[in-house]
């Protein structure tokens, strides 16, 4: 405290004290959280550059095609009616193109406004609609979290009543369903669809998918005994695999001696059920790389930091807050809600602070409700 005088004679007294620092405020805290969520700009625009190369592909090997009818036409000796003729069937074939763009270019214009929908979202929180906002994405993290644990029908009645079709990625969750589900029902070829269709982006994420369903394709004619057919196809497809890939085809190839053989336990893997489910879980993770998504959900990632971040002086506790996330991917049963609930509130009495109580009971109930819908989706799909 300092005495100053002033130009009267009299004094004032004025007090210094040191400058407070201003917790964070929550739109900070927000900021820092969307880090996590590059997925949610990045999955709709690479969809958007794929369909546009899908397009500028289609026209350019049209255009080439008709050129190049229209220049043999003018090198050979036709008639006037045959020329006719050639040349109506040429603009024939650009009329359908022009309509098939236009179209193209409706599901282009769709792409770009869902590309704009979620810049704005991401955009729009202030203080003043901070908590409708943090619900929204609450939901969008569950339709997320649902979709990639195969609650199709769940996640989509959800975003619908959200209104939040434009900022969730169904459509492409659907595009991996289909190959998901031909793997399950042991079929390849739309895998190999799927990677013809992205086989220069896989080629630079130096992906071993297609090989592995072709080692797969060569097993399986091994498996009924088509010996001649599984050469041929190891010719044909595998070959040019042989420099990166060497020793899987050499044990690979092995099969056609040893598959009779139960004591060859290494050749014998090969010929199990659990390679079709291998191969379902390296297509999920192609296709989060192919399209710049998280491996984990971030309902997991978010509630893992939100656990751990809690204080508490109990070792044993830390570790059951740390493993609570767990409960999402263990096998579901009725009753295994409530126990998780039953065993929250017995330790909600060990926080020190009301914060703290308040914070595990929110994490908690979120918890508990994913438990109970995805039993309920569970029940649902059996019934149908």
């Amino acid at each position: 405290m300092e005495m100053d005088s002033l130009p009267n004679g009299n004094s004032t007294t004025t007090s210094t004290t040191a400058p407070s620092t201003a917790p964070p405020s929550k739109l900070t805290q927000l900021t820092e959280s969307l880090k996590l969520e590059h997925q949610f700009l990045r999955v709709p625009f690479e969809h958007y550059k794929k369909t546009i190369r899908a397009n500028i592909r289609a026209v350019e090997k049209e255009v080439s095609s008709v050129i190049s009818a229209v220049n043999d036409s003018v090198d050979s000796d036709i008639s006037n009616d045959d020329a006719v003729q050639r040349l109506t069937s040429l603009v024939s074939r650009l009329q359908g193109l022009k309509r098939k763009m236009e179209e193209e270019r409706r599901t282009e214009n769709l792409q770009a406004e869902r590309c704009c929908a979620r810049i704005d979202h991401l955009e729009s929180p202030d203080a003043e609609n901070l908590t409708g906002w943090a619900n929204m994405r609450l939901k969008r993290i569950l339709v997320d979290y649902m979709l990639r644990m195969s609650y199709y029908d769940t996640g989509l009645k959800l975003a619908e009543s959200s209104n939040m079709l434009d900022l969730v990625d169904i459509d492409m969750y659907l595009e991996a369903k289909k190959v998901i589900d031909a793997l399950q029902n042991m079929e390849i070829a739309p895998a190999l669809a799927w990677c013809a269709e992205n086989k220069s982006r896989l080629k630079k994420l130096k992906s071993k998918f297609e090989f592995q369903l072709r080692l797969q394709e060569y097993v399986e004619l091994v498996r009924a005994e088509n010996h001649m057919g599984a050469i041929a196809y190891a010719r044909k497809y595998l070959a040019p695999w042989a420099a990166m890939h060497t020793k899987e085809m050499q044990q690979v190839f092995a099969t056609v001696a040893f598959k009779g053989i139960p004591e060859c336990s290494v050749y014998k893997a090969f010929f199990e059920p659990k390679q079709w489910d291998y191969l379902v879980e390296q297509f999920k993770q192609e296709f989060c790389r192919l399209y710049g998504m998280n491996p984990e959900p971030l309902l997991n990632i978010f509630l893992q930091a939100g656990l751990s971040s809690l204080k508490t002086p109990y070792p044993l506790l830390v570790n059951l807050l740390t493993s609570l996330p767990l409960c999402l991917s263990l096998p579901l049963s009725h009753t295994q809600p409530v126990l998780f609930d039953t065993i929250c509130v017995t330790v909600v009495k060990y926080f020190r602070t009301e914060n703290e109580r308040r914070c595990f009971l929110s994490l908690s109930r979120m918890i508990s409700y994913i438990l109970w819908w995805q039993i309920t989706s569970k029940t649902e799909s059996k019934e149908k």
